[in-house]
């Protein structure tokens, strides 16, 4: 028979609070957060991102100037911005590409609709993103995520939401070849250029 420790007992007992996204904000506004902080909201938590190191920096720009090459106005390439998924997360992702808008999202932060692709760097921070945020991502209906695993030197491309949202049907893993995003079939980006050492 299993014991538990008085502290365990107590901790059960304790009820988490959540911060919203309104919250997360004026703590930002407030200065309790500095502006230069380098975190997110994740399901009512603030959660400290990894560094980043020249690696993971240099893949973001990569990943910025190929797109940017071949979207031209099709889309909006975001780098490290916010996505509001609920009153509860906001992550800050890598890389989105988004539903072009006139106001170019300074109303608004853009929301899941708003998302064409999401595409996430990973060095250290590998398993936290597969784990973590990709079913994240699924359970607020964004349609196709990829992961660019520095380590293992490949893309993961996340497709095809499962019916209930838990995460996807297909994972495509990439080392060589091409790939083009679902919503924007003719922008064809070469694996090996996002790749480079």
């Amino acid at each position: 028979m299993a014991h538990t420790t008085a502290v365990e007992e107590q901790t059960q007992l304790i009820t988490r609070h959540r911060f919203t996204v309104k919250d997360f904000l004026k703590m930002g506004e407030a200065g309790i957060l500095a502006e230069n902080a380098r975190v997110e909201l994740i399901e009512g938590d603030v959660v400290d991102m990894a560094p980043i190191g020249s690696g993971h920096a240099g893949r973001v720009n990569l990943l910025i100037h190929f797109l940017s090459r071949a979207i031209g106005d099709a889309a909006i390439v975001s780098p490290q911005n916010p996505i509001i998924l609920s009153e509860y997360s906001e992550p800050q992702p890598d890389v989105t590409l988004l539903k072009p808008r006139a106001d170019f999202y300074t109303r608004s932060h853009p929301e899941p609709d708003d998302v064409l692709l999401l595409i996430e760097v990973a060095d250290s921070s590998v398993r936290y993103d597969r784990f973590v945020k990709i079913p994240l991502y699924a359970r607020y209906g964004l349609r196709e995520v990829w992961l660019l695993d520095l380590p293992q030197k490949r893309l993961e491309v996340y497709r095809g939401l499962r019916q209930d949202r838990t995460g996807y049907e297909s994972v495509t893993h990439y080392h060589d070849g091409s790939v083009s995003p679902e919503a924007l079939p003719d922008v064809v980006l070469n694996i090996a250029d996002l790749l480079l050492a």
